[in-house]
């Protein structure tokens, strides 16, 4: 569906969200906030902020009541000593729904915050509408090498030469140049297609406290064996959740084949693959982006969450009958599901 950055949405007059601050526990909270009516949150990825869905937000505004948060340690949000597991993101997400006085609302997560949705639906079934994972990651273990040698202290280190005078310009160059090779006959493959974004998340690294909560989120999820918690094990609790998956089939971030085993555990789920989409289906074709979730909302009921449907989901637990797909699919999930070094949450 086109070739990345190359479709724009046009600009929606006089509707630029807010970007609020909140004190939640005695940090700063920062998220952006724009429109009214039923509510939308958005969750961005790791090393990213709020400001990676600023094409989208008034779009979305005209009809939804968007909160576009900056996580804590990323982006204008403090960047304290913390826990930075996904359960604790999650826990961060519904203190400032809290706050905001909303009690309802469809999740939507990129990347890092797709495992934090999946987690928020998790642990508070009851506030959640729909569910929409856009490149997510906590499916599996596969993720790019560059992220499980970033979670290995020795590599680790080498991101503190991004503070050396000179360094992220130089970076910034190079970006430029790789992403006008990209698009050309002698671009290697897709290996080349997030690196403007990419360079974009690089470039907030080197303040030292941006960088420490970098690192404390990443070695959260990600270790050198790759990616260290599942979600596949509690798909089944979307039995009745609206769900909708995004991915683009450029993904070298987080493969698109999380996807369609993401699919095959989520009853009922819907996905939609971005032909020549990387990471960043978003930002490669936000107008078939907006055009694939406003269809989701307005076509799917929110979740009237039961407690005692959700019981009994909890006490039966996974079937294989409940997996679909092909065979080869249905069995990758499994072994996910069955392998050993998997953290639960």
């Amino acid at each position: 569906m086109g070739t990345a950055h190359t479709r724009k949405l046009r600009p929606v007059p006089d509707s630029e969200p807010r970007l609020v601050f909140r004190t939640i526990h005695g940090y700063r909270r920062a998220f952006r906030l724009a429109g009214s009516g039923p509510a939308l949150l958005l969750i961005h990825g790791i090393g990213d902020n709020s400001s990676t869905w600023q094409e989208l937000i008034p779009h979305l505004a005209r009809n939804y009541t968007v909160i576009a948060p900056d996580l804590l340690g990323h982006g204008r949000s403090d960047k304290p000593r913390a826990d930075y597991s996904v359960a604790a993101y999650a826990n961060g997400m519904r203190d400032l729904l809290s706050v905001l006085n909303i009690d309802k609302v469809t999740v939507l997560g990129h990347s890092l915050g797709g495992g934090v949705a999946m987690q928020f639906t998790y642990q508070f079934p009851h506030l959640v509408d729909r569910l929409i994972l856009v490149s997510a990651g906590g499916v599996t273990k596969d993720v790019h090498p560059a992220l499980r040698l970033m979670s290995v202290p020795v590599f680790s280190e080498a991101l503190k030469l991004l503070r050396l005078p000179g360094a992220m310009p130089a970076i910034r160059l190079t970006g430029n140049v790789l992403s006008k090779l990209h698009g050309t006959p002698l671009r290697p493959g897709a290996l080349l297609h997030d690196t403007s974004d990419l360079v974009r998340v690089l470039s907030a690294l080197p303040d030292p406290t941006a960088y420490e909560a970098y690192l404390r989120t990443l070695r959260a999820v990600v270790d050198w064996r790759g990616q260290v918690v599942t979600m596949l094990d509690r798909c089944y609790l979307t039995e009745n959740l609206p769900v909708q998956l995004i991915w683009g089939d450029h993904d070298t971030v987080i493969p698109v084949g999380h996807g369609y085993l993401a699919h095959s555990a989520m009853p009922g789920s819907r996905l939609d693959v971005f032909r020549g989409a990387g990471h960043f289906p978003f930002r490669d074709d936000p107008i078939r982006f907006l055009r694939v979730v406003e269809e989701f909302l307005t076509s799917t009921p929110p979740l009237e969450f039961e407690a005692e449907r959700w019981r009994q989901l909890l006490i039966s637990g996974i079937s294989e009958a409940q997996i679909s797909g092909a065979p080869a699919t249905r069995m990758a999930v499994l072994d996910a599901m069955g392998a050993d070094e998997r953290s639960a949450t």
